[in-house]
Parts: structure tokens; sequence; C-alpha cells
């Protein structure tokens, strides 16, 4: 089983909110990753990407960009959501697509954070949809057991 497909396997049992989305990791590496789910499951009343699919799609793309970076190093941490903001910006109308880049100095500073200090922050802009129609700007904690 490759990363991605293990990565979702993880999220989809120990949260079962990402199941009921139809959360799939489309593609992964350790400086970016992208999602999808389908709208059906996430739809509001006026037919289009409900608000709060929207935001827990974003957060869990966040975390598992993080949680895989942090696994590929070999680290064992808790991964919270330290801070989280979104901006709606356009309806999303079909199937909710989530992208997140991270470059590499950012991560190294991430992971040596974690590792040196057991505490490490990571910020990252998760794009919705290709305008794009949402951007969820978080910050990720990892902490690492003494």
């Amino acid at each position: 089983m490759n990363a991605a497909a293990s990565l979702q396997q993880k999220i989809r049992a120990s949260i079962p909110l990402s199941e009921a989305m139809q959360f799939t990791i489309e593609s992964l590496d350790s400086e970016a990753i992208r999602v999808s789910a389908p709208l059906e499951p996430n739809i509001n009343i006026h037919g289009t990407g409900f608000a709060g699919s929207i935001y827990s799609i974003a957060v869990l793309t966040g975390w598992a960009l993080c949680t895989h970076i942090l696994e590929d190093a070999g680290i064992d941490a808790e991964l919270v959501v330290a801070k989280a903001e979104i901006r709606y910006r356009a309806p999303v109308t079909g199937e909710l697509n989530c992208t997140a880049k991270v470059d590499a100095g950012a991560r190294d500073l991430f992971l040596r954070a974690t590792r040196g200090q057991s505490k490490g922050l990571l910020q990252l802009e998760i794009a919705v949809g290709d305008t794009p129609q949402a951007v969820l700007n978080a910050t990720f904690c990892a902490l690492r057991s003494a």
C-alpha cells in the first residue's frame, strides 16, 4: 500500500466524519497534497458545497500533509490544529478539491523544531477549488512525546 492510501485509511479509521464526506487523497509527497470529496455528501440547501464540509475537508488536507511529513521523517508526535481561518470566496458547485503545498525550508524548520524542542509549528494555506473558491490558513502544531 502506498503512503497516500495508507494515510487515507488511517484518517478514515480514526475520523469517522472523513468516511461520510468521502475524503480521498489523490496525490501526496513531502511537499504537496491534493484531496477530493464528491459534492453530494457535502451539499447544502442551495445545492452547493456545505461550508462545514469545505472547512473540514480543508483542515483534513493540511493535517494529512503534516502527518505525512512527520511520519516520513520518523517522528512520533501528536498533531493538532492550533489556529485556522477560512475565507469563502465563491460557491463550490462540483467536487471539493483541496491542495496544499509547503516549501522545503518551512518543512525542515517544522521538523527541526519538533525534534529539538518537542514542539513544531507549520503554517499552511489550503486552497479549495481551482479559483480558489475558498482558502484556509491554518497553523498545525506537532507535539513530540517526551
